[in-house]
């Protein structure tokens, strides 16, 4: 049975096809049967450009295990890039905390 589980997302970046690379417009998350992994049901990864044909698209099935300790793993690396972006880099300080290089 199908689980109707999808969020659509507009998204700003790159993805790969073969050797190409294309922009991206759009990212989906879902949770439905795999299609490729030899697994019942799979959070389901696709990054697409809604622009271009079918092919442009990226797509990952994951375990519901794999799928948590991704978003564990974006959720630390998000954390440490905007400590990066407002700290080191003095985005978003205060302008009388930041020193000129």
């Amino acid at each position: 049975m199908c689980t109707s589980i999808v969020e659509i997302i507009p998204a700003e970046g790159m993805a790969k096809r073969g050797a190409e690379w294309f922009a991206l417009t759009q990212a989906v998350v879902a949770y439905d049967h795999a299609r490729h992994a030899p697994l019942a049901d799979v959070i389901t990864l696709d990054f697409i450009n809604s622009d271009l044909d079918a092919g442009a698209r990226a797509g990952i099935e994951l375990t519901l295990d794999s799928a948590k300790e991704l978003l564990a793993a974006l959720e630390r690396a998000i954390t440490a890039a905007e400590f990066e972006e407002a700290e080191v880099r003095g985005k978003g300080a205060a302008p009388g905390l930041v020193r000129a290089a």
